[in-house]
């Protein structure tokens, strides 16, 4: 029957008593399995989480160049990690990282959001951010 249709006669289960085939195009079958697998393979991302260190004590203009750098990151779909280290005795005063860390978020309100809150580990407080999934970047102007 496969003969005369032109296509191939498969064996889809082997196990099974009795043994389980199918007349169908093999090629095609194939071709579209490779298909679905290059599918998927595209819609996966490809995130990195990508690490921007702070001091406590640290200028108000160094820490914009930061949140700078870590809106670039996000912009790109990445995931960011804010460590804020403390030195010395400015670990008996937590409320400044707690300072750092609201200017942070305040600064990337409207492209990211927390998904690990501020912890402690040690001398070193922690937060990781996302981007906001109904973020959309700015459409720019053409200029002609």
């Amino acid at each position: 029957m496969a003969e005369e249709a032109g296509l191939d006669l498969v064996e889809v289960a082997p196990e099974s008593s009795p043994p389980v085939c199918r007349i169908y195009d093999y090629k095609k079958a194939l071709y579209e399995r490779k298909k679905k697998l290059k599918e998927s393979r595209k819609k996966t991302s490809n995130t990195q989480e990508k690490e921007v260190k702070l001091r406590v004590a640290i200028d108000p203009h160094d820490r914009d160049f930061k949140i700078k750098r870590a809106r670039t990151f996000l912009e790109k779909g990445d995931h960011v990690k804010f460590t804020i280290i403390f030195r010395g005795r400015e670990i008996t005063k937590p409320e400044l990282g707690e300072k750092v860390v609201n200017a942070i978020k305040t600064d990337l309100a409207d492209i990211g959001e927390v998904i690990q809150q501020p912890a402690k580990m040690g001398r070193q407080l922690i937060m990781r951010m996302t981007r906001r999934k109904d973020w959309t970047p700015p459409k720019q102007n053409p200029q002609g």
